[in-house]
């Protein structure tokens, strides 16, 4: 969230900021409440120094035994005038404030400028494509020929885009799971958390995803309280409205959480399997730094997700968003997308690194007090997918496919699953 004193100090800055991400909120019909509600709060203090002043009469006149009654009348219609002041100033403060909600992080000075994912930029390449002497078949189609994952049943008992993980398949991803959450913690010096999977409004405002992704999200109607889209969302909330030393930053954790998603927006959209689903899997990091620290925090973010593909011997790129895509909190991101090569190949986003800088802190209330004293400041927060299984397993599931028809597992993932080197066709 922003400070309404810097966008009322700043109006072109930020219509610029948002015209490079390309954002429809309209600074100044935000601009127009908000000389309003000061034109009302500067009548409302006349009138209560007013009042009181009339009040202060009352009782000197009481005091010298004069009539009161015209004067306690005026007092009264004074009253009426400030309660209905007072209405009006709660409604305008409520409409600036859901208007501010909505108005997306700046981009940052590393983000290039651009309209759209074809404008992001190609930072690096890590691998080879697999040379496969076959052609391979897609994830979905492997899989359900292995006996490993069951999308008719998931839509039986939940739905369309709830799969079903059999034997293997289910170990496979908590083996995926488990090797993440090792590396990050003993590798990465991430600390494991585990949060609910629910989150009540206030939780979901902080991290941002409130209220413009709402449509996006499963509600529980009756308490008011979300399927968590990611375990961002909670991990952010673990310090609302705290004021942190100096030296607890850096702090970095790390989570296994389901995701849940509804992508409202995304009929049609790379559908098969396990390409977009409601529901999947996802190891998450968040960090909170100190500003001057968190844009060489992001490139180390970027970094741990990295080592996972890379220890999983996938092909990938990383990508460095443009203003007109990032996240709607992100004032930097880079995109890491793994190569699945069926069906002629093509890239998967599997994780989405952003540097929140105070965007984030400012709505959740997070600040830190710099060492020695001085002023507080709001910390930065970033965050970074460390990574979703479901791409990552689409891409391992091609890309790990044996002349055979068995799935060879990455050595990496071996302790995990008992030793077992591949998985066959289960009878």
């Amino acid at each position: 969230m922003h400070d309404l004193k810097e966008l009322r100090a700043n109006p072109e800055l930020f219509k610029a900021g948002l015209a490079r991400r390309r954002s429809s909120c309209d600074i100044d019909a935000i601009l127009l409440l908000d000389k309003q509600l000061r034109d009302i709060i500067a009548v409302m203090d006349q009138k209560r120094r007013e009042r009181n002043e009339l009040s202060k009469k009352v009782g000197q006149l009481k005091q010298a035994g004069q009539e009161t009654e015209q004067i306690q009348a005026e007092v009264r219609a004074l009253g009426e005038v400030l309660k209905t002041g007072e209405e009006e100033e709660s409604r305008l403060q409520s409409q600036i404030r859901q208007l501010m909600l909505e108005i997306p992080i700046l981009p940052g000075a590393i983000t290039p400028i651009g309209a759209d994912a074809r404008e992001n930029v190609e930072i690096r390449l890590w691998g080879k494509k697999p040379e496969l002497d076959f052609e391979p078949v897609d994830h979905l189609t492997f899989a359900e020929t292995l006996g490993i994952l069951d999308f008719t049943r998931g839509g039986r008992i939940t739905g369309s885009g709830f799969p079903v993980w059999v034997g293997m398949g289910a170990r496979l991803e908590r083996a995926l799971l488990n090797f993440m959450l090792d590396l990050h913690t003993q590798e990465h010096g991430y600390k494991e958390m585990m949060t609910p999977f629910i989150a009540n409004r206030d939780t979901l405002t902080a991290s941002g995803q409130l209220p413009h992704l709402e449509n996006d999200m499963y509600r529980i109607d009756k308490d008011d309280l979300f399927l968590i889209p990611t375990s961002e969302t909670t991990l952010v909330s673990i310090h609302r409205d705290e004021t942190l030393s100096s030296g607890q930053l850096p702090i970095k954790y790390t989570a296994y959480s389901p995701c849940f998603r509804r992508e409202a927006g995304s009929w049609g959209k790379d559908t098969r399997g396990f390409q977009r689903t409601h529901q999947f899997n996802k190891v998450e990091m968040v960090r909170f730094e100190k500003p001057e620290n968190s844009y060489k925090a992001l490139e180390e973010l970027v970094g741990h997700a990295e080592d996972v593909l890379r220890r999983l011997d996938l092909h990938y790129r990383v990508l460095q968003l443009c203003s007109g895509d990032l996240p709607f909190q992100g004032a930097a991101c880079y995109d890491l997308e793994v190569w699945a090569p069926a069906n002629g190949g093509r890239w998967l986003e599997t994780s989405s690194c952003s540097n929140c800088e105070d965007f984030q802190a400012r709505r959740a209330n997070i600040r830190y007090r710099p060492a020695g004293g001085g002023k507080v400041e709001y910390v930065h927060t970033l965050n970074g997918s460390g990574l979703a299984t479901s791409r990552v397993l689409v891409a391992l599931l091609e890309t790990c496919q044996t002349a055979e028809g068995a799935f060879a597992v990455p050595p990496v993932l071996r302790p995990y699953m008992g030793g077992i080197t591949q998985i066959s066709a289960s009878k």
